[in-house]
């Protein structure tokens, strides 16, 4: 059991950033898509206090030693299609909150990959293949965020001006941009301007990357770690596994592919800088407005059945900077 802080420690501790944190978790964004909400996700606070969706209810909790300051984020798409998706994603939560807190992406990978192969051989006991999506940020004290990303839930930063993913789907395309087969316009029209719902690894499923060629249909129980060596040049700096700093003004939304499951789904992202980045405003009221105009997006474009979508923001107030009017 990990040592529980003192009380002098954490008097002298420097305080932790202001976070504003609001989440949702939908089965159904219109209320006529699917019956069972397979998404989850996690919130530890800088003070242990916790999140999460069981049996798809919130729950919530306090971690006894969790170090002052230190925080944790996570959303979680278990396989639509699959059976067990949920248990999947509840059971990847319940593994997460055994875990501890993490100083360096090292010890945040070791303990992820642990974690995948113990839930991996656990599901292929019990006869079941399936898994989900992950993305955890863990949010040091001090130091920048770290970042984990397996599957095609993904991460954004959105200013005034531009909403920017921070992760690459690892889906059929990203394997073929990989192996060269597309170029930067053609992966963006297939994931970016399309709705697919093939992804190519997933958290306790395992991955199809790491193989030579689309056509071996092979599943290596390793995850298969996306990073500027093996990715295109277009996505360099993309990494699965790397250090993230928040910038202060911006909002960093984190969310399952219900948020984009549409016909056309850039019709929807391209107005999220001018609904989300509105400092005046609660993160609680603007996620609300965000997945209310989702439902109508879904209704107007004919974009059914709709899917689960699960959507935290994040914020750290403070100024956000002009791109073309640097100080």
């Amino acid at each position: 059991m990990r040592d529980a802080p003192n009380a002098g420690d954490q008097a002298s501790a420097p305080a932790a950033p202001r976070l504003e944190i609001a989440v949702r978790s939908l089965r159904s964004p219109t209320g006529h898509g699917r019956r069972e909400n397979q998404d989850n996700y996690l919130i530890v606070d800088d003070r242990g206090a916790v999140r999460f969706l069981w049996h798809e209810q919130e729950t919530q909790l306090q971690l006894p030693d969790w170090p002052t300051g230190h925080r944790r984020i996570a959303i979680l798409d278990g396989m639509g299609g699959h059976s067990h998706g949920r248990e999947a994603a509840e059971k990847t939560v319940a593994g997460l909150l055994d875990l501890p807190a993490a100083a360096s992406l090292g010890q945040l990978s070791a303990d992820l990959n642990a974690l995948h192969q113990r839930l991996y051989h656990e599901f292929q006991v019990a006869g079941l293949e399936t898994g989900c999506t992950l993305i955890l940020l863990e949010i040091p004290l001090e130091g920048p965020a770290l970042l984990f990303h397996v599957g095609d839930s993904r991460m954004y930063a959105i200013d005034p001006w531009r909403a920017q993913y921070l992760t690459v789907d690892h889906v059929p395309a990203t394997h073929l941009a990989m192996l060269g087969m597309l170029d930067g316009v053609q992966w963006h029209q297939q994931v970016h301007l399309q709705t697919n719902s093939q992804i190519s690894q997933a958290f306790i499923l395992g991955s199809t990357l790491g193989v030579p060629s689309l056509y071996i249909e092979a599943i290596d129980a390793e995850l298969y770690e996306l990073h500027d060596g093996n990715l295109p040049l277009f996505l360099r700096g993309l990494s699965d596994r790397r250090p993230l700093a928040l910038e202060a003004g911006h909002v960093y939304l984190f969310a399952t592919d219900g948020l984009w499951h549409l016909a056309q789904p850039q019709e929807f992202i391209q107005r999220w800088p001018a609904l989300l980045a509105q400092p005046q405003r609660s993160l609680e009221e603007i996620i609300d407005q965000l997945l209310a105009e989702l439902a109508d997006a879904i209704r107007q474009q004919h974009s059914q059945p709709d899917d689960n979508c699960t959507v935290i923001l994040v914020r750290q107030p403070g100024p956000v900077e002009d791109p073309s009017n640097p100080s």
